[in-house]
């Protein structure tokens, strides 16, 4: 018998978020927690302020109203940066590689949070600077053996097929060592057998890592068949929060992806 996944307390919690560019409200009153090692579906129809919840997550737009709490303790302001180096990676809906790099490099980009030597150091490449970046190819060799990427280790990502870029761009967000990872439609645009290969991958960083992981998406079924929990988001507003199952049963939920009139 296989044990239940234990979910802990919540690691971000987002109290009445409010963000609105212009005459536009983008969210509104938007209340969510993420909690520790869950998988969180964020789902809705086009427009519903999916991504723009994300953007506030890791600093990238910074809310008219409400509050975050991070591992418990208030931000203001956070900037991108700031986000990761506390511990918040972030893919994106398209993929923001370095085309002409390398996989093993681009996904070494996703190390400079963790390099502590300095720029005079690291310019001489030797003593403490090679050892530290030794140390860091070996944690970078890791991932690509663990999302089976050897093949394509020196190869250009403007080269690669999407699937396997967007499986690059996960590899360096994982980089970053992150205890939460957003993750935006990371199987848009993939063919069923690339869907099935991130799932895998999605399930085992979370299960292997203890990463928390949050992530837009907009196939029903690999939300149905991922998440632990999902949140429904209509027109900027929170509609639905709970198990998978009782938010696919749930009326308003239904009516929006309908289109429903309201």
């Amino acid at each position: 018998m296989i044990a239940e996944k234990s979910i802990g307390e919540p690691i971000l919690e987002a109290d009445a978020i409010s963000l609105a560019f212009g005459g536009v409200q983008a969210l509104q009153e938007v209340s969510l927690d993420i909690r520790r090692h869950e998988i969180l579906a964020i789902i809705g129809p086009n427009g519903a302020g999916k991504t723009s919840l994300l953007n506030v997550i890791n600093g990238f737009y910074h809310p008219q109203r409400g509050t975050l709490r991070w591992k418990g303790t208030e931000r203001r302001r956070m900037r991108p940066h700031d986000a990761a180096a506390q511990g918040i990676a972030r893919t994106f809906q398209n993929v923001a590689l370095f085309r002409g790099m390398s996989t093993l490099d681009n996904i070494m980009t996703g190390r400079l949070l963790r390099m502590r030597r300095g720029l005079f150091w690291q310019a001489l490449y030797a003593g403490p600077a090679e050892r530290e970046e030794l140390e860091h190819r070996a944690y970078v060799e890791r991932l690509i053996d663990f999302l089976e990427i050897e093949a394509i280790r020196k190869v250009p990502v403007g080269q690669l097929a999407y699937g396997l870029q967007k499986r690059v761009e996960l590899a360096r967000a994982l980089a970053m060592e992150p205890e939460l990872l957003l993750l935006d439609e990371p199987m848009a645009g993939m063919n069923v057998e690339e869907k099935e290969d991130m799932c895998r991958f999605i399930l085992d960083v979370n299960d292997e890592f203890g990463t928390t992981i949050a992530l837009i998406e907009h196939d029903m079924g690999v939300v149905m068949d991922i998440s632990d929990r999902v949140a429904v988001l209509d027109y900027g507003r929170k509609i639905a929060d709970g198990r998978p199952d009782a938010v696919r049963a749930d009326p308003g939920v239904i009516a929006a992806y309908l289109g429903e009139e309201r």
